[in-house]
């Protein structure tokens, strides 16, 4: 015989018999140019098939991450339009439009030499990176041709003089919040793990986009304004720019009588400032946390699993029921592939009691939630009695098709840990419905016998302890006992007993041995005892302790930091001191994620901090630009909270950039009060002139910052959920901070900055005393 077929195997499409072909990529390899070879290849091979055969794509990774980044550009592209417009409404100037427009294609394209030199890729962070991008660089252009225009309007100036002077009065803006973003993104790459390494490319191309928006601000800004722009007296009558300029004039007048009053009065302003920050104090801890957000990517898997020990035809007759409920689907238009496979291992099979169904829906706009669709399969398939099937998404990071809740128990034996699992799970089944598909990777169901041997018996009878396990090796799984050649292949020669009497119990009792001195073939009922009991499948240890991982999807609505802190309050109320806490899986990275972010925002503020003292030479001015920050950070917490968003890795980077996004309007109106200090405008007219003359350039950039970051929230498709995410936060978050900018900073700047002093103004005494 030519070596064992295992024909216990069952793989269907549409209810057709197929052979499955899995192809994975190795760690380092780029998914879509994996799936762009199999394709090529599947070309190829396709034209020497046999009649009647052909080769079909089933689950392609690559598809979701093709869509998504077809996405982040449709996303791009509208970003940009919404910040040209923004800037066209508020200069009224296509003239003037065209200046910080340029700015935009100039320093994303020019940020893909930094992708290039750091050996990044063009993937959905680093697209990502540069849609938030957009509304960041047209800022620094903003700022300098605002002040252009100004100057040129109000003080008569040739657009030649008014550039090189407005250049050199907000370059120093210009260059500290530069400087203030950078820092903030930086400490992005201090991030641990597999997180670190991708959030690395997406802060550093974004960085790189800030920082060549910079160096256009400075030089090709001035350079266009000096050209394009022209004499309020040369300019014709525009109704756009006349409409813009009154809706602005009666915004600043409005904006100067309630600051007035707000100076007047810092005692109100300290209470409201308290307040909002115990308001973000409240929302950090009741906004739902978990890892990622949940992702519809186009295809999700059901995992079927019998009772240990269940045959092939047990778990068949199930798969075949699964796929006949699952095909009104396909005839709906909602599956475009229906796989079916039993069972679920690859390679050499020894447990037949598990399966899998593959399931590939059709493209985002042309279905329903793959979440609702997944509910709606969960129900239909609740009534099966004698399985367990649940739906499970891959997820992008740390996901796979692992449950996200793994909770592991460790302990001194099994039998305590069997004790202390049936304790937690009788505790979640009493009061906690979020827990779905709850299980344990330890469980007394594998069948075991137990063949204890009668010694005495079995020597009188000329039966050795040998002869007895080789008889039961054969006749209930299999031997190889020698090979043979045929044209050069080598095949094993397997001797083993019929299927059809290894089906049960009683089958052990009619298995007969030779006695080596009488010949004779006597029971093996005679010779050994059989106990028959249950086992557990496997023996876990986690970091070299005896240990059991609880696993369990999560309902709707239900986070995975719930989950984990439930299960942790568990463990603390009711087992022993003794019982030991870990998490593996895409728990255990939310779990080291969150710390490793907390850090990073930290070190964020550290560093904006110690740069901007280093750039105002005072420990007061950064104090003051800073306030805002926890205000910022509190708006993007509650647009999360508002709109049912949870805090989880994408949403925790929105929030470390608010850091830097905060402090940029802080820094507007500190360095030019600061400026007309210098040159001897007394303390409070200066603060109201600063306030009054940046005013326009605050609201103009957090305008573009609002409309760039907008299209992530109002696009569908491929990776939503991400965009969305991180969009809410940075939406929210720069609303927040440009609003309370232009109240709280003056607030605090008059309170704490009147016996400060500049560097310039240092310099300024400096050159009079050696005069």
């Amino acid at each position: 015989e030519k070596g064992v077929v295992e024909d216990r195997i069952m793989f269907r499409g549409y209810g057709v018999a197929m052979v499955g072909i899995g192809v994975i990529k190795q760690s380092t390899a780029n998914t879509i140019a994996v799936s762009d070879a199999t394709k090529a290849l599947t070309a190829k091979l396709e034209k020497s098939l046999p009649e009647g055969m052909e080769i079909s794509q089933s689950y392609d990774a690559a598809v979701f991450i093709k869509a998504s980044i077809a996405e982040v550009y449709k996303t791009l592209f509208i970003a940009i339009g919404c910040v040209i417009f923004v800037i066209y409404m508020f200069l009224g100037s296509v003239r003037a439009m065209i200046i910080p427009a340029v700015t935009v294609p100039v320093s994303i394209i020019a940020s893909f030499i930094m992708i290039f030199a750091f050996g990044f890729s063009i993937n959905l962070l680093t697209l990502l990176a540069l849609v938030l991008a957009i509304g960041l660089v047209v800022d620094d252009a903003i700022v300098m041709l605002e002040n252009i225009v100004r100057r040129i309007e109000e003080k008569n100036e040739t657009p030649l003089v008014a550039a090189y002077k407005g250049a050199r009065q907000v370059g120093f803006a210009v260059i500290a919040t530069t400087l203030v973003l950078i820092a903030v993104f930086v400490p992005i790459t201090f991030l641990e793990g597999d997180i670190g390494r991708l959030f690395t490319e997406f802060a550093l191309t974004i960085a790189a986009a800030v920082a060549f928006s910079s160096l256009v601000a400075l030089t090709l800004v001035p350079v266009l304004a000096s050209k394009i722009l022209k004499k309020q007296d040369d300019k014709k009558s525009n109704l756009v720019l006349d409409k813009v300029n009154k809706t602005f004039d009666y915004l600043r007048r409005g904006y100067m009588t309630i600051l007035i009053k707000c100076l007047r009065l810092p005692v109100i302003m300290i209470a409201i400032f308290a307040i909002l920050i115990g308001a973000t104090a409240w929302l950090y801890p009741n906004v739902t946390q978990e890892f990622t957000p949940k992702e519809d990517r186009g295809a999700f898997f059901i995992m079927v699993n019998a009772p240990e020990g269940s045959s092939f035809n047990y778990i068949e007759e199930y798969m075949d029921e699964i796929e006949t409920r699952l095909m009104p689907y396909v005839d709906s238009g909602e599956f475009k592939r229906l796989l079916v496979r039993a069972p679920r291992g690859f390679g050499s099979i020894e447990n037949f009691n598990s399966g899998s169904i593959i399931i590939i829906l059709e493209d985002w706009a042309d279905r329903r939630s793959a979440f609702t669709i997944m509910d709606e399969v969960r129900g239909k398939l609740s009534d099966l009695p004698g399985i367990r099937a649940f739906p499970v998404m891959r997820q992008g990071l740390g996901g796979g098709t692992q449950k996200p809740v793994q909770f592991v128990i460790g302990g001194a034996t099994y039998e305590e840990l069997a004790e202390w699992r049936d304790i937690i799970l009788e505790k979640i089944e009493e009061n906690n419905p979020g827990f779905d598909g709850l299980d344990s990777d330890y469980k007394e169901t594998r069948p075991q016998i137990d063949f204890t041997v009668n010694y005495d018996r079995a020597a009188d009878l000329g039966v050795s302890i040998q002869d007895i396990g080789e008889t039961l090796q054969t006749m209930m799984g299999g031997k190889n006992i020698t090979t043979f050649l045929d044209n050069g292949e080598e095949y094993n020669v397997v001797v083993e007993g019929e299927r059809s009497i290894q089906t049960s119990f009683s089958d052990i009792q009619s298995i007969y041995v030779r006695s080596s001195t009488t010949g004779q073939l006597i029971p093996l009922s005679n010779l050994v005892s059989i106990s028959e009991y249950g086992a557990a499948e496997s023996l876990s240890r986690y970091n070299r302790i005896r240990a059991i991982t609880l696993e369990s999807n999560l309902a709707e609505g239900y986070a995975l930091g719930d989950a984990l802190a439930h299960l942790e309050g568990l463990v603390r109320e009711h087992l022993p001191d003794n019982a030991v806490i870990d998490y593996k899986g895409q728990s255990r990275d939310f779990m080291t994620s969150g710390s490793s972010i907390i850090f990073v925002f930290l070190l964020g503020l550290a560093v904006v901090f110690l740069v901007l003292a280093a750039q105002f030479e005072s420990y007061v001015h950064p104090m003051v630009i800073m306030l805002t920050v926890p205000l910022a950070t509190g708006g993007g917490l509650l647009g999360l909270y508002i709109f049912g968003g949870t805090l989880n890795i994408y949403s925790q980077i929105g929030l470390i950039m608010l850091v830097g996004l905060a402090a940029k309007n802080g820094i507007l109106i500190v360095e030019f009060a600061n400026q007309l200090r210098d040159e001897g405008v007394e303390f409070s007219k200066a603060l109201i002139n600063a306030c009054e003359i940046r005013f326009r350039p605050i609201l103009m950039t957090g305008l573009t910052t609002i409309a760039g970051t907008l299209p992530l929230i109002i696009t569908s498709g491929a990776g939503a959920e991400t965009r969305e995410s991180i969009g809410i936060v940075v939406l929210w978050g720069v609303t927040a901070a440009t609003f309370f900018t232009l109240f709280i900073v003056p607030s605090a700047y008059s309170i704490l900055a009147r016996k400060t002093t500049s560097p310039n103004a240092v310099a300024q005494q400096l050159e009079r005393e050696k005069s």
